[in-house]
Protein backbone atom coordinates (compact mmCIF):
# COMPACT_ATOMS: atom_id res chain seq x y z
CA UNK A 1 0.00 0.00 0.00
CA UNK A 2 2.81 2.42 1.02
CA UNK A 3 4.39 1.64 -2.47
CA UNK A 4 0.88 2.26 -4.65
CA UNK A 5 0.74 5.50 -2.84
CA UNK A 6 4.05 6.42 -3.81
CA UNK A 7 3.59 5.81 -7.35
CA UNK A 8 2.92 9.41 -8.60
CA UNK A 9 5.90 10.81 -7.03
CA UNK A 10 8.01 7.91 -8.44
CA UNK A 11 6.44 9.58 -11.99
CA UNK A 12 7.29 12.86 -11.20
CA UNK A 13 10.96 11.89 -10.46
CA UNK A 14 11.66 9.95 -13.13
CA UNK A 15 10.12 13.14 -15.27
CA UNK A 16 12.81 15.30 -13.23
CA UNK A 17 15.40 12.90 -14.62
CA UNK A 18 14.55 13.61 -18.42
CA UNK A 19 13.36 10.09 -18.57
CA UNK A 20 10.10 11.11 -20.66
CA UNK A 21 11.66 13.77 -23.02
CA UNK A 22 14.74 12.75 -24.24
CA UNK A 23 13.25 10.42 -27.44
CA UNK A 24 11.90 13.04 -28.95
CA UNK A 25 14.76 15.90 -28.11
CA UNK A 26 17.58 13.24 -29.32
CA UNK A 27 17.55 10.85 -32.32
CA UNK A 28 20.22 8.28 -31.57
CA UNK A 29 18.81 7.80 -28.06
CA UNK A 30 18.60 4.36 -26.46
CA UNK A 31 17.79 2.44 -23.80
CA UNK A 32 21.73 2.57 -22.34
CA UNK A 33 21.30 6.23 -22.46
CA UNK A 34 18.93 5.82 -19.57
CA UNK A 35 20.69 4.04 -17.54
CA UNK A 36 22.58 6.02 -15.79
CA UNK A 37 19.08 8.48 -14.70
CA UNK A 38 17.28 4.82 -13.87
CA UNK A 39 19.93 3.57 -11.67
CA UNK A 40 20.33 7.00 -9.88
CA UNK A 41 16.61 7.25 -9.57
CA UNK A 42 16.16 4.26 -7.93
CA UNK A 43 18.51 3.83 -5.76
CA UNK A 44 17.23 7.47 -4.50
CA UNK A 45 13.95 6.24 -4.83
CA UNK A 46 14.62 3.21 -2.71
CA UNK A 47 15.66 4.53 0.04
CA UNK A 48 13.22 7.70 0.29
CA UNK A 49 10.90 4.90 0.95
CA UNK A 50 13.20 2.89 3.41
CA UNK A 51 13.16 6.81 5.24
CA UNK A 52 9.59 7.41 4.66
CA UNK A 53 8.40 4.02 6.50
CA UNK A 54 10.84 4.55 9.59
CA UNK A 55 10.10 7.55 10.22
CA UNK A 56 5.89 7.22 9.78
CA UNK A 57 5.74 3.85 10.97
CA UNK A 58 3.63 3.03 7.78
CA UNK A 59 5.30 -0.22 6.86
CA UNK A 60 8.45 -2.27 8.34
CA UNK A 61 10.72 -2.52 5.37
CA UNK A 62 13.74 -4.91 5.75
CA UNK A 63 16.84 -3.53 4.16
CA UNK A 64 17.20 -6.75 2.20
CA UNK A 65 13.69 -6.66 0.78
CA UNK A 66 15.09 -3.35 -0.14
CA UNK A 67 18.02 -4.13 -1.67
CA UNK A 68 16.70 -6.95 -3.80
CA UNK A 69 13.47 -4.33 -4.54
CA UNK A 70 16.38 -1.88 -6.19
CA UNK A 71 18.07 -4.32 -8.66
CA UNK A 72 14.78 -5.86 -9.32
CA UNK A 73 13.71 -2.52 -10.28
CA UNK A 74 16.65 -1.53 -12.15
CA UNK A 75 16.41 -4.45 -14.45
CA UNK A 76 12.23 -4.64 -14.99
CA UNK A 77 12.60 -0.47 -15.65
CA UNK A 78 15.24 -1.01 -18.64
CA UNK A 79 13.78 -3.91 -19.97
CA UNK A 80 10.31 -2.79 -20.36
CA UNK A 81 11.45 0.68 -21.30
CA UNK A 82 13.58 -1.35 -24.12
CA UNK A 83 10.80 -3.22 -25.11
CA UNK A 84 8.56 -0.17 -25.23
CA UNK A 85 10.98 1.50 -27.76
CA UNK A 86 11.09 -1.53 -29.79
CA UNK A 87 7.35 -1.75 -30.53
CA UNK A 88 7.32 1.91 -30.51
CA UNK A 89 9.80 2.20 -33.32
CA UNK A 90 8.27 0.42 -35.07
CA UNK A 91 4.84 2.41 -35.87
CA UNK A 92 4.50 4.49 -38.77
CA UNK A 93 3.53 7.27 -36.18
CA UNK A 94 7.60 7.31 -34.48
CA UNK A 95 8.49 8.72 -38.04
CA UNK A 96 9.37 12.52 -38.01
CA UNK A 97 8.95 14.51 -41.36
CA UNK A 98 11.83 16.55 -41.87
CA UNK A 99 13.18 19.29 -43.26
CA UNK A 100 17.00 20.03 -44.16
CA UNK A 101 17.72 23.82 -43.97
CA UNK A 102 21.23 24.52 -46.43
CA UNK A 103 21.71 22.17 -49.00
CA UNK A 104 25.26 22.52 -49.07
CA UNK A 105 27.82 19.64 -48.39
CA UNK A 106 27.02 19.47 -44.98
CA UNK A 107 23.14 19.60 -45.63
CA UNK A 108 23.89 16.90 -48.33
CA UNK A 109 25.81 15.09 -45.82
CA UNK A 110 22.95 15.05 -43.02
CA UNK A 111 20.27 13.74 -45.43
CA UNK A 112 22.26 10.87 -46.91
CA UNK A 113 22.96 9.75 -43.02
CA UNK A 114 19.41 10.06 -42.71
CA UNK A 115 18.44 7.82 -45.26
CA UNK A 116 20.69 5.28 -45.06
CA UNK A 117 19.63 5.42 -41.35
CA UNK A 118 15.52 4.72 -41.00
CA UNK A 119 15.87 3.45 -37.50
CA UNK A 120 16.35 7.11 -36.25
CA UNK A 121 12.62 7.53 -37.40
CA UNK A 122 13.47 10.90 -39.50
CA UNK A 123 12.29 11.02 -42.97
CA UNK A 124 13.60 13.87 -44.54
CA UNK A 125 11.31 15.35 -47.04
CA UNK A 126 14.24 17.93 -48.49
CA UNK A 127 16.26 20.97 -48.13
CA UNK A 128 15.33 24.71 -47.90
CA UNK A 129 18.08 26.97 -48.99
CA UNK A 130 18.54 30.21 -50.83
CA UNK A 131 21.60 29.39 -53.10
CA UNK A 132 21.77 25.83 -52.88
CA UNK A 133 24.79 24.08 -54.34
CA UNK A 134 24.83 21.64 -57.36
CA UNK A 135 24.13 18.25 -56.15
CA UNK A 136 24.77 14.67 -57.16
CA UNK A 137 22.77 12.51 -59.38
CA UNK A 138 22.68 10.27 -56.46
CA UNK A 139 20.74 12.89 -53.94
CA UNK A 140 16.89 11.28 -53.42
CA UNK A 141 15.67 14.80 -52.28
CA UNK A 142 15.00 18.13 -53.49
CA UNK A 143 15.38 21.85 -52.52
CA UNK A 144 11.63 22.63 -51.57
CA UNK A 145 12.28 26.02 -51.75
CA UNK A 146 14.14 29.31 -49.86
CA UNK A 147 13.94 30.26 -46.19
CA UNK A 148 11.03 32.69 -46.42
CA UNK A 149 8.85 29.32 -47.57
CA UNK A 150 10.11 27.29 -44.49
CA UNK A 151 7.31 28.06 -42.05
CA UNK A 152 4.56 27.23 -45.19
CA UNK A 153 6.29 24.13 -45.98
CA UNK A 154 6.62 22.99 -42.66
CA UNK A 155 2.25 23.02 -42.80
CA UNK A 156 2.60 21.73 -46.49
CA UNK A 157 4.76 18.74 -45.16
CA UNK A 158 3.45 18.32 -41.94
CA UNK A 159 7.22 18.91 -40.25
CA UNK A 160 7.62 17.88 -36.88
CA UNK A 161 11.94 18.48 -37.16
CA UNK A 162 13.98 21.00 -38.89
CA UNK A 163 17.40 20.52 -38.72
CA UNK A 164 19.91 23.56 -39.41
CA UNK A 165 22.81 22.90 -42.01
CA UNK A 166 24.88 25.88 -42.63
CA UNK A 167 22.44 27.71 -44.64
CA UNK A 168 24.12 29.68 -47.59
CA UNK A 169 21.36 32.81 -46.92
CA UNK A 170 21.56 35.37 -44.69
CA UNK A 171 21.99 34.73 -40.71
CA UNK A 172 18.91 36.97 -40.20
CA UNK A 173 16.79 35.41 -42.44
CA UNK A 174 17.81 32.01 -41.34
CA UNK A 175 17.46 33.11 -37.32
CA UNK A 176 14.35 34.27 -37.91
CA UNK A 177 12.53 31.99 -39.76
CA UNK A 178 13.93 29.44 -36.97
CA UNK A 179 12.27 31.43 -34.02
CA UNK A 180 9.09 31.28 -35.83
CA UNK A 181 9.40 27.40 -36.04
CA UNK A 182 8.59 27.39 -32.32
CA UNK A 183 5.44 28.49 -32.84
CA UNK A 184 4.61 25.97 -34.87
CA UNK A 185 5.71 23.19 -31.99
CA UNK A 186 8.75 22.05 -34.30
CA UNK A 187 11.69 20.61 -33.10
CA UNK A 188 14.60 22.32 -34.29
CA UNK A 189 18.39 20.59 -34.27
CA UNK A 190 21.58 22.85 -35.06
CA UNK A 191 24.85 21.51 -36.89
CA UNK A 192 27.57 22.91 -34.78
CA UNK A 193 30.34 24.91 -36.93
CA UNK A 194 33.22 22.49 -36.63
CA UNK A 195 31.21 19.38 -36.40
CA UNK A 196 33.74 17.45 -36.88
CA UNK A 197 35.67 17.91 -33.41
CA UNK A 198 32.33 17.90 -31.32
CA UNK A 199 31.20 14.86 -30.48
CA UNK A 200 28.62 13.36 -27.73
CA UNK A 201 29.99 14.01 -24.60
CA UNK A 202 30.80 17.98 -25.45
CA UNK A 203 29.23 19.81 -23.18
CA UNK A 204 27.64 23.28 -23.38
CA UNK A 205 28.13 26.38 -21.13
CA UNK A 206 27.77 29.96 -20.99
CA UNK A 207 29.18 33.03 -20.66
CA UNK A 208 26.48 36.36 -19.89
CA UNK A 209 23.90 34.45 -21.92
CA UNK A 210 26.19 33.30 -24.67
CA UNK A 211 26.21 29.20 -25.35
CA UNK A 212 30.13 27.49 -25.35
CA UNK A 213 30.82 24.31 -26.73
CA UNK A 214 33.41 23.06 -24.44
CA UNK A 215 35.82 20.70 -26.12
CA UNK A 216 38.04 18.93 -23.68
CA UNK A 217 41.71 18.59 -24.19
CA UNK A 218 43.17 15.29 -26.35
CA UNK A 219 44.86 12.87 -23.82
CA UNK A 220 44.09 10.37 -20.81
CA UNK A 221 45.61 10.62 -17.65
CA UNK A 222 47.31 7.94 -15.84
CA UNK A 223 44.11 6.76 -13.85
CA UNK A 224 41.79 6.80 -16.99
CA UNK A 225 43.76 4.55 -18.72
CA UNK A 226 44.21 2.42 -15.79
CA UNK A 227 40.61 2.53 -15.34
CA UNK A 228 39.94 1.73 -19.28
CA UNK A 229 42.69 -1.15 -18.78
CA UNK A 230 40.91 -2.47 -15.66
CA UNK A 231 37.96 -2.68 -17.46
CA UNK A 232 39.53 -4.82 -20.52
CA UNK A 233 41.07 -6.90 -18.19
CA UNK A 234 37.53 -7.96 -16.13
CA UNK A 235 35.31 -7.93 -19.60
CA UNK A 236 37.76 -9.99 -21.57
CA UNK A 237 38.54 -12.51 -18.34
CA UNK A 238 35.07 -13.09 -17.74
CA UNK A 239 33.70 -13.24 -21.81
CA UNK A 240 36.58 -15.91 -22.30
CA UNK A 241 35.52 -17.88 -18.73
CA UNK A 242 31.80 -18.27 -20.04
CA UNK A 243 32.72 -18.38 -23.57
CA UNK A 244 35.26 -21.21 -23.99
CA UNK A 245 32.95 -24.27 -25.07
CA UNK A 246 32.03 -22.15 -27.78
CA UNK A 247 35.47 -21.32 -28.80
CA UNK A 248 36.15 -25.46 -29.13
CA UNK A 249 33.24 -25.72 -30.78
CA UNK A 250 33.38 -22.79 -33.56
CA UNK A 251 36.97 -23.98 -34.14
CA UNK A 252 36.20 -27.91 -34.20
CA UNK A 253 33.20 -26.93 -37.31
CA UNK A 254 36.16 -24.51 -38.74
CA UNK A 255 38.40 -27.69 -39.11
CA UNK A 256 35.50 -29.56 -40.64
CA UNK A 257 34.03 -26.84 -42.89
CA UNK A 258 37.03 -26.34 -44.85
CA UNK A 259 40.70 -27.31 -44.97
CA UNK A 260 42.77 -24.85 -43.27
CA UNK A 261 43.62 -23.78 -39.71
CA UNK A 262 40.73 -22.47 -37.28
CA UNK A 263 42.10 -19.01 -36.25
CA UNK A 264 43.14 -16.36 -38.76
CA UNK A 265 45.93 -14.29 -38.03
CA UNK A 266 46.59 -10.52 -39.55
CA UNK A 267 48.68 -7.74 -39.14
CA UNK A 268 47.01 -4.79 -37.30
CA UNK A 269 48.15 -1.76 -36.88
CA UNK A 270 47.67 -0.40 -33.01
CA UNK A 271 48.45 2.36 -30.27
CA UNK A 272 51.24 4.99 -31.62
CA UNK A 273 51.16 2.72 -34.48
CA UNK A 274 52.84 -0.44 -33.55
CA UNK A 275 52.14 -3.33 -35.36
CA UNK A 276 49.95 -6.30 -33.88
CA UNK A 277 48.16 -9.41 -35.38
CA UNK A 278 45.00 -9.81 -34.53
CA UNK A 279 43.22 -13.36 -33.94
CA UNK A 280 39.78 -14.07 -35.76
CA UNK A 281 38.12 -17.49 -36.67
CA UNK A 282 38.51 -17.87 -39.84
CA UNK A 283 35.98 -17.26 -42.09
CA UNK A 284 37.42 -17.71 -45.67
CA UNK A 285 39.20 -19.87 -47.85
CA UNK A 286 42.85 -20.72 -46.66
CA UNK A 287 43.96 -19.03 -49.67
CA UNK A 288 42.12 -15.82 -49.35
CA UNK A 289 44.77 -13.33 -49.38
CA UNK A 290 46.67 -14.66 -52.39
CA UNK A 291 43.14 -14.22 -54.40
CA UNK A 292 42.41 -10.90 -53.31
CA UNK A 293 43.63 -9.45 -56.51
CA UNK A 294 41.46 -11.94 -58.62
CA UNK A 295 38.50 -10.36 -57.25
CA UNK A 296 39.47 -7.08 -56.43
CA UNK A 297 36.56 -5.83 -59.41
CA UNK A 298 34.24 -6.89 -57.22
CA UNK A 299 34.74 -4.20 -54.23
CA UNK A 300 31.90 -1.91 -54.12
CA UNK A 301 34.16 0.83 -53.32
CA UNK A 302 35.77 0.87 -56.66
CA UNK A 303 34.86 2.86 -59.59
CA UNK A 304 34.73 6.99 -60.56
CA UNK A 305 32.75 7.48 -57.38
CA UNK A 306 34.65 4.93 -55.18
CA UNK A 307 36.65 5.28 -52.59
CA UNK A 308 40.23 3.27 -53.06
CA UNK A 309 40.96 2.97 -49.42
CA UNK A 310 38.52 0.88 -48.75
CA UNK A 311 38.14 -2.99 -49.94
CA UNK A 312 34.62 -4.78 -49.60
CA UNK A 313 32.98 -7.47 -51.53
CA UNK A 314 29.07 -8.47 -51.40
CA UNK A 315 28.92 -12.47 -51.18
CA UNK A 316 32.50 -12.51 -51.33
CA UNK A 317 32.95 -15.92 -53.08
CA UNK A 318 35.92 -16.51 -50.78
CA UNK A 319 34.35 -16.62 -47.64
CA UNK A 320 33.45 -20.22 -46.75
CA UNK A 321 29.63 -21.48 -46.02
CA UNK A 322 30.21 -21.27 -42.00
CA UNK A 323 31.73 -18.19 -42.24
CA UNK A 324 29.30 -16.47 -43.40
CA UNK A 325 27.32 -17.13 -40.35
CA UNK A 326 30.01 -16.70 -38.14
CA UNK A 327 30.25 -12.97 -39.80
CA UNK A 328 26.56 -12.21 -39.40
CA UNK A 329 26.55 -12.61 -36.09
CA UNK A 330 30.32 -11.50 -35.27
CA UNK A 331 31.77 -14.90 -33.59
CA UNK A 332 34.34 -14.53 -35.86
CA UNK A 333 35.54 -11.16 -34.14
CA UNK A 334 35.94 -13.22 -30.54
CA UNK A 335 39.06 -14.71 -30.45
CA UNK A 336 40.15 -10.76 -29.90
CA UNK A 337 39.58 -11.59 -26.31
CA UNK A 338 42.87 -12.77 -26.32
CA UNK A 339 44.14 -9.30 -28.08
CA UNK A 340 42.36 -7.71 -25.14
CA UNK A 341 44.42 -9.89 -22.58
CA UNK A 342 48.39 -9.69 -24.24
CA UNK A 343 46.93 -5.54 -24.23
CA UNK A 344 47.25 -5.24 -28.06
CA UNK A 345 43.83 -4.69 -27.97
CA UNK A 346 40.67 -2.78 -25.89
CA UNK A 347 37.26 -3.54 -25.52
CA UNK A 348 36.01 -0.46 -27.30
CA UNK A 349 38.01 1.66 -28.66
CA UNK A 350 39.43 2.75 -32.43
CA UNK A 351 39.03 0.39 -35.59
CA UNK A 352 42.17 -1.88 -36.08
CA UNK A 353 43.48 -1.12 -39.72
CA UNK A 354 45.44 -2.88 -41.85
CA UNK A 355 48.83 -1.28 -42.73
CA UNK A 356 47.20 -0.50 -46.83
CA UNK A 357 44.70 1.09 -45.16
CA UNK A 358 46.45 3.12 -42.38
CA UNK A 359 49.09 4.73 -45.01
CA UNK A 360 46.07 6.55 -45.46
CA UNK A 361 45.83 7.73 -41.97
CA UNK A 362 47.81 11.25 -41.83
CA UNK A 363 48.07 14.49 -39.51
CA UNK A 364 45.18 15.18 -37.65
CA UNK A 365 43.87 11.54 -38.01
CA UNK A 366 47.01 10.14 -36.44
CA UNK A 367 45.22 11.07 -33.05
CA UNK A 368 43.26 8.08 -33.42
CA UNK A 369 46.63 6.17 -32.51
CA UNK A 370 46.86 7.41 -28.63
CA UNK A 371 44.48 4.71 -27.48
CA UNK A 372 44.35 0.99 -28.41
CA UNK A 373 42.09 -0.08 -31.27
CA UNK A 374 38.83 -1.94 -30.13
CA UNK A 375 36.94 -4.74 -30.77
CA UNK A 376 33.77 -2.41 -30.81
CA UNK A 377 33.40 1.20 -31.14
CA UNK A 378 31.48 3.84 -32.67
CA UNK A 379 31.96 2.59 -35.99
CA UNK A 380 30.49 -0.33 -35.12
CA UNK A 381 27.08 0.90 -33.20
CA UNK A 382 26.85 3.28 -36.48
CA UNK A 383 27.25 1.64 -39.21
CA UNK A 384 30.00 -0.85 -39.40
CA UNK A 385 31.08 -1.57 -43.05
CA UNK A 386 28.45 1.22 -43.99
CA UNK A 387 30.64 4.07 -42.78
CA UNK A 388 33.54 5.14 -45.38
CA UNK A 389 36.81 5.99 -44.57
CA UNK A 390 36.60 9.31 -43.87
CA UNK A 391 33.75 9.35 -41.16
CA UNK A 392 35.35 6.14 -39.74
CA UNK A 393 38.60 8.34 -39.09
CA UNK A 394 36.63 11.50 -37.93
CA UNK A 395 34.52 9.11 -35.23
CA UNK A 396 37.86 7.17 -34.23
CA UNK A 397 39.37 10.57 -33.69
CA UNK A 398 36.20 12.08 -32.16
CA UNK A 399 36.15 8.82 -29.56
CA UNK A 400 39.80 9.13 -28.51
CA UNK A 401 39.38 12.78 -27.54
CA UNK A 402 35.84 12.68 -25.73
CA UNK A 403 36.64 9.30 -23.85
CA UNK A 404 34.94 8.38 -20.74
CA UNK A 405 34.16 5.43 -18.87
CA UNK A 406 30.39 6.08 -19.25
CA UNK A 407 31.00 5.99 -23.10
CA UNK A 408 32.48 3.04 -23.29
CA UNK A 409 30.11 1.47 -20.85
CA UNK A 410 27.52 2.89 -23.44
CA UNK A 411 28.99 1.39 -26.78
CA UNK A 412 29.75 -1.82 -25.20
CA UNK A 413 25.82 -2.26 -24.31
CA UNK A 414 24.47 -0.88 -27.65
CA UNK A 415 27.21 -3.50 -29.71
CA UNK A 416 25.02 -6.30 -29.53
CA UNK A 417 21.49 -4.92 -30.79
CA UNK A 418 23.38 -3.33 -33.37
CA UNK A 419 25.37 -6.95 -34.24
CA UNK A 420 22.05 -8.35 -34.98
CA UNK A 421 20.78 -5.11 -37.10
CA UNK A 422 18.59 -3.23 -34.26
CA UNK A 423 21.57 -0.49 -34.54
CA UNK A 424 21.83 -0.37 -30.80
CA UNK A 425 18.84 1.99 -29.95
CA UNK A 426 16.30 0.15 -28.40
Amino acid sequence: MLFAATLPCWLVVANLYGLYSRDAQRADHSTADDAPAVLNMTTLGAWLLYVLARITGAADLEVPKLIAFWAAAIVAILVSRALARLITRRSIAFVQNSIIVGAGSVGQLVGRKLLQHPEYGINPVGFVDDHPEERTHQDRLSVLGDTAQLPELVRQFDVERVIVAFNSGPYDSTLSAVRDLADQGVQVDIVPRLYEVVGAETTVHAVEGLPLLSVPPPGLSWSKRGLKRALDLVVASAALLVLGPLFGLVALLIRFDSHGPAFFRQPRIGENGRTFRIWKFRTMTADADERKADYAHLNIHDGPNGDPRMFKIHDDPRVTRLGRFLRRCSIDELPQLFNVIRGDMSIVGPRPLIPDEHQYVTDWAERRLALRPGMTGLWQVLGRNGIGFDEMVRLDYVYVNTWSLWNDLRLMARTVPAVFGANGRF
